[in-house]
């Protein structure tokens, strides 16, 4: 009957017509919106391309016996410095091919913001100049470009001046991250990866370094002495992709990445700190307690990345494994009822 009205309503078989076609074009317009949806939610898959490590020339090298006796022709450090030193880097498992920057060489040492700027050109722009070659990328292709350096942090910034140098594209999205460490690595591929997910087909490039020059420390406090012992010249470049294009080329695809911040606990906080001695030279001071804190750390990333990448069995055999602490034993522990004995946590 419903049916039967419509069609009275229609005076003609062209009116008829139209309106078939009518309800077709909304049909299809549905499905349409339906398809863009749900692509528009589809996950964003994350390639990394290709990476690029400095390599110093052997005019760098650094062997232990030139380090050593490069620390004991320095005025700035006495008798115990020079023993504390050589102890850390004889057990430090450095190799003999490990590489200062030349303006480090001069004794004593001589502090510039040139030597500062000529490492850093050095450094950055050998390894970014390597891997585009190799990728046979054009710089005006990179959208997006996240340098990081944590106690080196100049104006014009690191990125500036790897846009300045390829002449990058006047809208690329440059970031410079400082003052975060070892981690900071970690840190640009995690916003490398957030970035590609919301601007999506698009490149990014990472440059991380550590500027030796400027923060060799000229002190006598053991804890900071330690830096002029681990630290050495060294760079890297990462591209990473959000092009499907890219999937079949790329090295490897990006699947969970996790971050757990530790800075709200004291001891956390200040285990890698900048300050002064004593006699006012400026150092990073690293704790004793940097071993607990990098234990506590990756105890917390692991329990976060478990349950991401294993299967049920292990992630069951591992909450059942005594002596081992981690959350799936606090939940437990946290319900109002007994845990049966087969279950039981110690």
């Amino acid at each position: 009957m419903a049916i039967m009205k419509i069609l009275q309503k229609i005076s003609s078989p062209k009116e008829l017509a139209l309106s078939i076609s009518t309800n077709h074009f909304m049909i299809v317009a549905v499905a349409v919106l339906a398809i863009l949806y749900f692509v528009s939610k589809r996950k964003v898959a994350i390639y990394l391309l290709d990476f690029a490590c400095y390599q110093p020339p052997d005019s760098c090298r650094l062997p232990k016996s030139m380090f050593v006796e490069h620390i004991f022709l320095d005025n700035s450090f006495d008798s115990d410095c020079v023993a504390f030193k050589t102890k850390i880097m004889e057990k430090s498992g450095f190799s003999e091919e490990t590489s200062i920057p030349p303006s480090q060489s001069y004794l004593p040492i001589r502090k510039s913001i040139s030597f500062d700027f000529e490492e850093a050109t050095t450094v950055i722009f050998s390894t970014v100049t390597e891997l585009l070659k190799k990728n046979k990328i054009n710089p005006k292709t990179i959208d997006i470009l996240i340098s990081n350096s944590s106690l080196f942090c100049p104006t014009p910034s690191l990125s500036a001046m790897v846009v300045n140098k390829f002449k990058m594209r006047s809208n690329i999205m440059s970031f410079n991250l400082s003052g975060m460490g070892c981690s900071a690595g970690v840190l640009s591929v995690a916003l490398a990866q957030d970035l590609l997910r919301v601007h999506r087909n698009s490149l990014a490039l990472i440059v991380s370094t550590e500027i030796l020059h400027p923060n060799w420390y000229t002190g006598k406090n053991r804890s900071m002495l330690l830096t002029n012992c681990l630290f050495r010249m060294g760079g890297a470049a990462i591209l990473m992709s959000s092009r499907d294009q890219d999937n079949k080329a790329a090295k490897y695809e990006l699947k969970h990445l996790v971050r757990t911040n530790k800075a709200q606990n004291q001891n956390s906080y200040a285990c890698v700190f900048q300050d002064v001695d004593s006699e006012n030279n400026v150092g990073v001071c690293i704790s004793k307690d940097i071993i607990n804190v990098a234990g506590d750390a990756l105890k917390a990333n692991i329990a976060t990345l478990g349950p991401l990448v294993l299967p049920f069995s292990e992630q069951f055999r591992y909450g059942l494994s005594p002596g081992i602490a981690n959350p799936w034993r606090e939940i437990i522990h946290s319900y109002p009822v007994d845990v049966p004995d087969v279950v039981k946590l110690d």
